[in-house]
């Protein structure tokens, strides 16, 4: 199961090492000087975690890999962006689901790439 947890690895200029997290167990992490030796020990903290918990007879996080979504999700904002987010949707003839829904993929590209 710990196989299908989600893990990062990523620099850590505050430890100057680099840190291993599963976002499952965002309590989790390890510091190592290598990307392998950070993946192969938060690995090993969470492989003992689900262990430690099963012992105990906690319930055990579900992958996030594994969980369905539906695709829906509320966000509060200012309704002054509110009126700015309707305007445009207006504007470029499109429901403001669909546009909002545009402009978050538009992002995460935009963050993916920078």
């Amino acid at each position: 199961m710990v196989d299908r947890y989600s893990y990062r690895i990523s620099w850590s200029s505050e430890d100057n090492e680099f840190i291993g997290l599963c976002a499952e167990f965002p309590s989790l992490s390890w510091l190592s000087k290598s990307q392998d030796e950070a993946f192969k020990g938060v690995r090993r903290v969470v492989e003992e975690a689900v262990k430690d918990m099963v012992k105990n007879k906690e319930a055990i996080p579900e992958p996030i890999a594994s969980r369905n979504f539906s695709g829906k999700f509320m966000v509060r904002v200012p309704p002054s962006l509110h009126r700015e987010l309707v305007l445009e949707a207006e504007e470029a003839r499109v429901s403001l689901n669909r546009y909002v829904s545009a402009k978050l993929a538009s992002r995460r590209f935009q963050l993916e790439a920078g």
